[in-house]
């Protein structure tokens, strides 16, 4: 999934515009402690064939904007009105169940992060790639086999005619993940988007199965909506970043600036808190404070209450994105005064306070 992993093809479709756009993308959940706006206002762009990466902390919306995308998101979940879901052009939102179900596995697939939860553990996992392909190629089950046996052949199960057969529960956590990929991959998308995908898994197969990726990702000119909270995969294979807190994009710019230069205290904090070969023996910063629940968001910039640099219009308006550079923005006052310099990224590696904690 590397930055340079675009297909030919992508300057040509961006032309035209990009492949998946999200405008003021809103998710609720109804709770015993009232309305959790978990995505809030999140607008994203991912062209043809590029890599894009999506950033931040367990629980700041990443996964529920995957959702949404897809239309998966259940009661008491609900994708706000006036929320927009481009994806080819056409207002997936709009759509009817029948037509997103077209869409959704055929030409927009998910990765999901739980392997073990993602499969059905009473089918084999050859019938549920087999599933797929019926569902959207419509051939008969003799095709239909031949095509999940191909697959699997395609993300290195080994013998895959007999691990057609096995039940989820009968392979590893790595085999599991790769079973996840086929079946996403089944159909040739145009979109993939992996939601931690690599999560579960230990240093070895997680190289293995990014390698994959790389592999797929040019052989077939897909796009990619990388989602993580993990920089270093970041840095090494995306073309451009969101960075996510409070279900708001915080931060977006192209990786390589977003690394040099963050703009948003929140994405410098993120970055304080990774090991650094060269300082090995440096204390990691960590960001103090909770994040707060998405039934009492702050008034305000909502990562104020956690922010070193916070001041008073801080706590009163809650910036929009701010052109802080070429392709670059930032939701933070900040960025309307002198540039964010890396003084103040060094500024949060001293101590903080107790109750502080890592991302």
């Amino acid at each position: 999934m590397s930055g340079g992993a675009e297909s030919a093809g992508a300057g040509s479709a961006a032309a035209i515009g990009p492949l998946l756009e999200l405008a003021d993308l809103r998710v609720t959940f109804a709770t015993a402690d009232g309305s959790a706006r978990a995505v809030d206002g999140v607008d994203l762009l991912v062209q043809a064939g590029e890599t894009v990466g999506l950033v931040g902390e367990s629980g700041c919306g990443k996964s529920v904007t995957a959702l949404a995308v897809l239309r998966l998101i259940e009661h008491p979940g609900l994708i706000a009105p006036g929320s927009r879901v481009r994806f080819e052009g056409r207002d997936l939102l709009a759509l009817a169940e029948r037509d997103i179900r077209a869409v959704r596995g055929n030409h927009l697939a998910l990765i999901f992060q739980e392997p073990a939860s993602a499969l059905t553990p009473v089918l084999t996992v050859g019938s549920q790639i087999a599933e797929v392909v019926r569902t959207h190629r419509r051939g008969s089950r003799a095709e239909a086999r031949a095509r999940a046996v191909e697959m699997l052949r395609a993300v290195g199960i080994p013998d895959p005619e007999e691990h057609y057969g096995s039940y989820p529960h009968q392979l590893s956590g790595g085999m599991r993940q790769r079973v996840l990929i086929a079946i996403a991959l089944a159909c040739h998308p145009r979109l993939l988007i992996a939601d931690e995908p690599t999560t579960a898994l230990d240093v070895t197969i997680q190289a293995e199965i990014l390698e994959l990726l790389d592999a797929l990702q040019r052989q077939l000119g897909m796009a990619v909506l990388l989602i993580t909270h993990n920089l270093g995969l970041v840095a090494e294979r995306t073309r451009r970043v969101y960075v996510m807190y409070g279900g708001q994009i915080v931060e977006e710019a192209p990786t390589e600036a977003l690394f040099a230069a963050p703009a948003h205290p929140y994405t410098q904090g993120l970055m304080a808190a990774v090991p650094r070969l060269d300082r090995p023996r440096e204390r990691l910063a960590a960001i103090p404070g909770q994040v707060p629940p998405a039934t009492a968001w702050p008034a305000g910039c909502r990562f104020h209450p956690r922010c070193q640099l916070a001041f008073e219009r801080c706590r009163a308006e809650n910036p929009p994105l701010l052109e802080c550079g070429e392709g670059c923005k930032a939701r933070c006052w900040l960025v309307e005064g002198p540039v964010v310099s890396r003084q103040v990224a060094e500024s949060l590696r001293t101590e903080q306070p107790e109750g502080g904690r890592a991302p």
